[in-house]
């Protein structure tokens, strides 16, 4: 009978691929499914896992667990492939945020109008009421509505209500910076 992959002779071992390593072809199938979610890609994961196991059959040690050690391949030649791709997509993503419009709209900015815009938020902030300025601002730096709620020893629903205040009057005064 023809064997698509040759008997390996391994530290005073010998593995059959078509019967010792490929009765776990299935396994790692259905495994490899539940990794990438798609029947395609699991099958070329599994055939690369094969294809390793061909390769570095020489790092295999003698009464380890050839299963355990085909899972392994498996799980890492998944977590290096996406770990690949997601490198690659982010590059990617970065080359299409970039065009040249936004690196001349950039240069050509004044740095002028990032300090007026800060003044002109000061200015909001410093009209609204004591209480839902403080309240908003409480809120901006990171702390959850519960929090600030026991911080000032009021109910919860009057924090909601006074951050809603505060968004609403900031919007009108600043709605010039709406865009």
């Amino acid at each position: 009978m023809f064997s698509l992959y040759p008997n390996i002779k391994l530290k005073h071992m010998t593995l059959n691929f078509n019967t010792e390593i490929y009765q776990y072809h299935l396994p790692l199938y259905e495994k490899a499914v539940s990794y990438t979610r798609d029947e395609a890609t699991a099958a070329d994961l599994v055939q690369d896992t094969f294809v390793k196991a061909f390769r570095f059959s020489d790092s295999f040690q003698t009464g380890s667990n050839v299963r355990a050690w085909l899972f392994t391949i498996l799980k890492n030649t998944f977590y290096n492939d996406y770990r690949r791709e997601q490198k690659r997509a982010a590059v990617l993503v970065q080359d299409a945020e970039i065009t040249n419009a936004q690196l001349s709209h950039s240069a050509h900015e004044n740095r002028g109008n990032a300090k007026f815009m800060m003044e002109d938020i000061q200015r909001a902030l410093s009209v609204l009421p004591e209480e839902a300025r403080y309240c908003f601002c409480r809120y901006f730096e990171g702390y959850k509505y519960h929090e600030i709620a026991a911080d000032l020893n009021i109910p919860l629903g009057t924090v909601k209500t006074r951050i809603h205040v505060a968004r609403e009057l900031l919007k009108r005064q600043l709605k010039a910076y709406r865009s």
